[in-house]
Order: C-alpha cells, then structure tokens, then sequence
C-alpha cells in the first residue's frame, strides 16, 4: 500500500477505501465514492465557513500563522514594505516576479494613462447622499465601470485582461478621492500625472483649490499600509473575487464583490472598531478595569486574534514601527499610549497568551491612518486600494485555471420532507 494514501473504513458497510494524499490534502470528490448504496450521492464533507477546506492551488501567498509568516511570491513581507515601492509589489503580485526597470517604467506608466474616469462617472456618484458611506459609493462606481468598459466581458484574452487590470489600478485611486471629496462637499480634484501613484492619490483627496502640501513621510507610511494590505492568501474578500469571478463575468464585476466583502464589520471594519474601543476605555488608568471584563466576557479586546496568525501579525511589528514615524511627524495621539499600554498588559496576562491573542495589522492601522486626517468611515476603502493587486492577481489566477469551474457548494438539506399543498382558506 503507498504511503501518501489515506485509507478510509466505512463501519457501515465496512468496506476500505485508499484516497490519493497530494500535498497534504484529499480531494472532497474523491469521497463520493464511499456510499451505502449503489444510488447514494456520496459522503461529502461539512465544512462551516471553510475553515479546513482549500478550494484552490495558488503561488501567490504564503502565509504560516503558526509562525507568523507572510510572503508575496516567497518574497518576505517585511523586506517588501521596506524596499519596495506599492507597483512594484502590485506588478510582482499579478505578473508573478518583480519588474525590472524597464517592465516597471511602462507598468507605471501604462497607469498613470488610465487615471481619469468617464465624466458620466462624476454624474453617478453626484447621484448619493452627501452622508452616503464611502465604502457603498465605492462599490457601486467600480460596478458601475463594467458598463462603461463592455470589452471586458472577453475574460479569456490575455491582453484584455492586462488592459483591465490596468483600467482598475489606475482608476480606483481617482474614485476612491472623489468619494472622500463628495462626502465633504469639496469639488473633485483630478489627477496630476506628474506625480507618482501615492502622491497623485493623496493629492486628489486633500488638495485645496490646487494646492496641497505633501508629507513624504505619511506618504511612505501610507504606501507602506497599503504593500502591508496587498494580499492575504484566500480571506473572505478574495474568496468573493473568485467566487464570482468564476462565473465569467468581467473583473470590475468581480473586485466590486469583493469590495461589498469588505465592507463588512467583520473584514475590512476592525481597524475602527479598534478606536472605538480606545475611546471606550478611555485612559491607561482604565485599562485593567477593561482586560477584567474582557476576561468575564463582558467586551472583546479588538485587534488581537486572528483568524489564521497564531503568534505575533507579521505585519502588526511593521505597522508599529510605522506609527512611530507617523507620530513623530503629526504629535502624538492619546489613543497611542492607550493602545501601547493595553498592548504591553495583554500581552503579558495568561489570559490572553493561552488564546494565542496577539496584535493584528488592524490594531494599529486606524491610529496611523486617523492620524493622516482620514475619517474612520474611509479606513475601508484604503484598505480596498491596498487589496486591489491581491484581488486582480487571485482573479487571473482563478481564469487561467483549468481546474477551476464554476463555483457551487453543496448543501446538507435539513427541511421538511415532502408534504401537499395546503390551500390558504384550510391554512
């Protein structure tokens, strides 16, 4: 019997069955075979959530909670966020290997083409609310750009798809500023094509009557954020991006799933949940009071734990450090030393460590980006700018394999078993 093979007993039937390990998994479908009768479907698993379930192959990400490990294409995240400029993580996210200078230079500027927008796209987002929540107007626009673009729809041409990924990186920026000046009543600023990719975005969502002056250091910060956000193996924005990738459609269609994914509480709103919970505890004097009742279940302790990092958030540690050239710049924020002394308690409590409760990238991320001058409300479309490479890259990804179909989980039906119609005068 091979060794890398699973060997299954049914007590039902007893009989054996020797499933294939490849990569230290089993194919879901493989079970179909075990049966107790001949028209049986087939045992499936039952996996909530997808907690334990890889539902494709990729050499994007690599990510070892258990160690705290992060790469992009096997390059380490911190060296990335120290050394690399946000398109050049971008390009080595969705091409595969980092860009020499002359593939960066045309990526770059193949972007800087692309940065407005249609004018009819001012003319919807004039259409929300003036207290409409950026993160809705953000995926209602990029939605919306699938009509304007219907070359798009033509997802199995290569060279189409370079132009939209292009389209997208270029564009999101321009609409992501003007959802912040719409929200404030400001007249939208346009691109400035002489000014890098970070810098054009800042300038377009503070610039005041055309002029704005910029901070290389929170720019730096804020390009570090976004490398730090690029991509995160298949989280649930991503799996939303494939999911509904994987029917065809066009991948404006597609990155707007995957914005409505984060536009949850649960994904892309921790980081303000984190400064609610500073401003609730108040001052350090009120942090053990705080760790009691977390303790007792009475409150969470937010931006700690994480879904797969068992230690320390790679990305947390340069966050931190990050925040301190924010700080040294801006003054320092009250809510820092909460946050540094709330960390430094939990982080030495039992309570705390035996959960494996360390700090994630959103618990400073709020501080640094409030700082800069960002309303709590925008955090998550930042984050969306940041996550846009790691969506086009997973979205080429999922096209180009063949492995892939159309996505469609089972269900395990626990319904009522046929019964007649009940006439609504006898109900």
């Amino acid at each position: 019997m091979a060794s890398d093979t699973l060997t299954i007993t049914d007590n039902r039937t007893g009989k054996q069955y020797d499933l294939p390990i490849t990569d230290d998994t089993i194919r879901a479908t493989d079970l179909r075979q075990i049966k107790v009768r001949d028209d049986d479907f087939g045992l499936m698993t039952y996996d909530p959530a997808f907690m334990n379930t890889a539902a494709c192959r990729s050499t994007i990400t690599f990510i070892d909670g258990d160690k705290g490990i992060l790469r992009y294409r096997g390059y380490p995240i911190d060296q990335l966020a120290e050394q690399s400029s946000f398109l050049e993580v971008a390009y080595l996210l969705v091409e595969g290997e980092l860009p020499t200078a002359e593939q960066l230079h045309r990526w770059t500027e193949d972007i800087r083409y692309h940065t407005y927008v249609h004018t009819n796209v001012i003319k919807f987002l004039e259409g929300f609310r003036y207290d409409a929540h950026p993160m809705g107007m953000l995926l209602g626009a990029v939605g919306a750009l699938s009509t304007f673009y219907p070359d798009a729809k033509d997802v199995h041409d290569p060279a189409n798809r370079y132009i939209q990924r292009i389209r997208l990186m270029a564009k999101l920026p321009t609409i992501a500023s003007f959802c912040f000046r719409h929200s404030r009543g400001l007249p939208y600023e346009f691109p400035r094509n002489d000014l890098d990719y970070i810098g054009n975005f800042v300038n377009m969502t503070f610039s005041i009557g055309g002029q704005h002056e910029p901070n290389p250091v929170l720019q730096r910060a804020l390009e570090i954020l976004l490398i730090l956000h690029a991509d995160h193996e298949q989280n649930c924005s991503t799996s939303a991006v494939r999911a509904v990738g994987s029917s065809g459609v066009d991948p404006f269609s597609a990155v707007s799933a995957g914005i409505a994914a984060l536009y949850g509480p649960l994904h892309g709103g921790a980081n303000e949940a984190v400064l609610r919970m500073l401003d609730e505890i108040g001052t350090k004097a009120q942090i053990p009071a705080f760790i009691e009742r977390v303790k007792r279940g009475e409150g969470r302790l937010m931006g700690f734990g994480h879904r797969v990092y068992k230690s320390y958030d790679p990305r947390a540690k340069l966050i931190k450090r990050t925040a301190d050239e924010v700080f040294a710049e801006t003054g320092l924020n009250p809510k820092l030393e909460v946050a540094l002394e709330l960390e430094r308690i939990a982080l030495e409590d039992d309570y705390f460590i035996s959960r494996k409760l360390y700090p994630n990238v959103d618990f400073y991320s709020g501080l640094i980006y409030q700082a800069m001058g960002y309303p709590t409300d925008y955090f998550t479309v930042l984050f969306s700018l940041g996550r846009l490479p790691g969506w086009l890259a997973q979205w080429e990804e999922m096209i180009t394999d063949k492995e892939q179909k159309i996505a469609r989980p089972r269900q395990i039906y626990v319904g009522k078993d046929e019964r007649a119609f009940v006439p609504i005068g006898e109900r």
